[in-house]
């Protein structure tokens, strides 16, 4: 099996962010990591099939069947191994499975960004292949995946990144007690001093927090990065906190986006459209001082109605108005976490 390419994909990945076109889906950019990850599940089934009595017998690799299977991430090329006596019947995708088992590809991207031990990504796949696959073979899978996985999370970091971009995709998976809940793969984009965009990490919890922001920023830390200039977040709890503690000098900015849709679900749909209109003189403001006096006047006109919505934005002003510090172009690239605003 050839070795994953991380920095066409890595390429492939920015290229799509700074388009705004979707990561998942068809032609998205992990189509082709998920891709590598199932061949390497495949190779991990081979090697469990192969075993001392089969060698025993003659049996011996004898190359690989390819196909095309559709999965939620796009379509993927898999490389089924084979074997001189025809015997091997793979678990993991089998002979004549075209399709990816609902939920299968998304959870595999989670284990991607997850990648904290053997014993978390064999739980993984026991609890979610259990009934299709042996143990033995989960173990044979998991040699195979986990240094895929490991190889791109503790890649060394540059040591200063003037901007970095926390934002999270959100996938359904079912809890301890086999209920529905929403999980969060968190990215980590970063700019780097010659304005390069870089995927730093992927990060996945079950609840997000300081301690959770605090073990993202000393992963970070520990793969060398010294410093962050300017950390655009979408709000998240416990970050600003966390990134203090380890960059003390780094500037948080707020999504601004975030913050929009965030007040809007609270206001009438008759009148949102007036109160947009208002609340556009703030944060397009020429600069911080008149952004703050049209946060007065959207006060008098809406405080009375959504005293929770004003009070969000006076709460939160600190980290929402970082960017009126900055020129245009600099503020265009950090008041969203959306990357393709940029």
């Amino acid at each position: 099996m050839e070795d994953f390419d991380y920095k066409s994909f890595q390429a492939k990945a920015l290229e799509q962010l700074k388009s705004g076109k979707p990561l998942l889906g068809k032609d998205g950019a992990f189509a082709p990591l998920l891709e590598n990850l199932l061949n390497a599940a495949l190779e991990g089934e081979m090697d469990a099939h192969m075993d001392d009595e089969e060698r025993s017998n003659g049996n011996r690799r004898n190359g690989y069947n390819r196909k095309q299977v559709q999965t939620s991430l796009g379509e993927v090329t898999v490389q089924t191994p084979r074997d001189r006596d025809s015997r091997f019947e793979p678990e993991f995708i089998k002979k004549r499975e075209r399709i990816l088992a609902e939920g299968v590809a998304d959870r595999i991207i989670g284990l991607y960004a997850l990648g904290n031990s053997t014993r978390e990504i064999s739980d993984w796949m026991e609890e979610n292949l259990g009934n299709r696959v042996s143990a033995d073979t989960i173990s044979s899978i998991t040699d195979r995946v986990l240094p895929e996985l490991q190889s791109w999370r503790t890649r060394p970091l540059d040591p200063v990144y003037p901007i970095v971009w926390m934002d999270a995709i959100h996938y359904k998976v079912m809890d301890d007690k086999n209920r529905p809940a929403t999980r969060a793969i968190y990215n980590v984009l970063g700019v780097d001093r010659n304005g390069h965009k870089d995927l730093l990490g992927m990060y996945i919890s079950k609840s997000e927090g300081a301690n959770f922001w605090l073990s993202v920023l000393t992963d970070l830390q520990t793969r060398g990065v010294q410093d962050i200039l300017i950390a655009s977040t979408d709000n998240l709890n416990g970050f600003s906190d966390a990134i203090n503690s380890v960059f003390p000098e780094t500037i948080v900015q707020s999504c601004i986006v975030h913050q929009i849709r965030n007040s809007v679900k609270y206001v009438a749909s008759k009148y949102q459209k007036s109160f947009l209109k208002d609340l556009k003189l703030v944060y397009q403001a020429v600069n911080r001082e008149t952004a703050e006096d049209e946060l007065d006047n959207l006060e008098l006109n809406w405080g009375e109605q959504y005293p929770l919505v004003i009070k969000s934005w006076r709460d939160n002003w600190h980290k929402l108005s970082a960017y009126f510090q900055y020129t245009d172009s600099i503020r265009r690239l950090i008041y969203t976490t959306n990357v393709s605003s940029g």
